[in-house]
């Protein structure tokens, strides 16, 4: 198939985003298919083939294509953005569609929806800059924007000098902030893949180990250690399982998607969930799926032609 690959974007994770898009094109080249990669600048300005190019010549290319994969990354592209593109277009798209993406990116949404399907969620507040000066310090939290990825303006506060300036950081990324209590457990991470027919295909669980905090530094300077299959016993696993599917349906999601867990003594506690995560061959999802025997372009292959099965399967689809 001729397959458009889209990376960059606007928001934080730009570089990620280019280096998910790269690994993707390779990987879909080495499954046969004929890749073309767009970028979108920094600046919104989208380019073929290193050249700018209008917008309305982009989607064009877009049509010229069987199947896009929007590998982008937090807000302007992972918040369901490119999927609402492609379907305006009447292309097929890899992953979730407009409502799972703009549901998941916001976290306080997701919060919402979890805890409405019996998934528990860390206790939080929401902030916005008129409300967050009021706000005060009484236990150990965690501040985070609302939408964003990669652990940008993230910051655990364990005293209350530290709120003040964790505040700023966040609402530096986005106008909206949630401080949620601090979750002790492990990191857990779960793939879901949901396929044409309706089933859903959960790859072995990751685990997270780090010194400290997984935070922007520790997900890009090689410390953190990823152990997939997860050490868990057999009613931890059905566990996580039964909430990561639970969670995937409820908002929504399609394709493939990151659910990521604390396991604590009481159980899974919902972290967030990611319909467009990290995907180079070492990025987490496709670590899961290769601990199952699905190679990493076996699995962007999959990807890509149960996007275009969805689509002829969808009766109000443009094609």
């Amino acid at each position: 198939m001729r397959a458009a690959v889209i990376g960059g974007g606007r928001s934080c994770e730009h570089d990620v985003s280019l280096a998910s898009a790269a690994g993707i094109g390779a990987a879909l080249q080495v499954a046969g298919h004929d890749v073309v990669a767009l970028t979108i600048g920094r600046d919104g300005v989208w380019a073929e083939a290193g050249r700018p190019v209008p917008l309305a010549d982009a989607v064009r290319t877009l049509q010229g294509c069987d199947v896009v994969v929007p590998a982008l990354h937090g807000p302007g592209g992972e918040d369901g953005t490119l999927a609402a593109l492609c379907d305006l277009a009447g292309v097929p798209s890899v992953g979730s569609g407009v409502g799972a993406g703009a549901l998941a990116m916001d976290k306080w949404a997701t919060k919402l929806v979890a805890e409405a399907v019996g998934v528990a969620t860390a206790p939080g507040v929401l902030l916005t800059a008129a409300t967050a000066a009021d706000h005060a310090w009484t236990r150990p939290v965690v501040v985070k924007p609302v939408a964003a990825g990669s652990s940008h303006g993230v910051t655990l506060v364990r005293r209350a000098e530290q709120l003040r300036p964790a505040l700023e950081a966040a609402l530096a990324v986005d106008d909206r902030v949630l401080v949620e209590d601090l979750v002790v457990g492990r990191e857990i991470d779960l793939a879901v893949l949901g396929r044409p027919d309706g089933s859903r295909v959960v790859a072995p669980a990751l685990e997270i180990v780090v010194d400290g905090v997984f935070d922007l530094a520790t997900k890009y300077d090689g410390s953190a250690v990823f152990r997939v299959p997860a050490p868990l016993a057999p009613r931890e696993v059905a566990e996580l399982e039964r909430a990561a599917v639970t969670t995937y349906d409820a908002l929504g999601c399609a394709g493939v998607a990151r659910v990521d867990f604390f396991l604590t003594e009481d159980g899974p506690v919902l972290n967030e969930v990611n319909t467009m995560p990290g995907f180079t061959e070492q990025s987490q999802v496709p670590r899961m799926f290769a601990a199952a025997g699905t190679s990493y372009p076996d699995l962007v292959d999959l990807l890509v032609r149960d996007a275009v099965e969805t689509a002829r399967m969808t009766p109000w689809t443009a094609a």
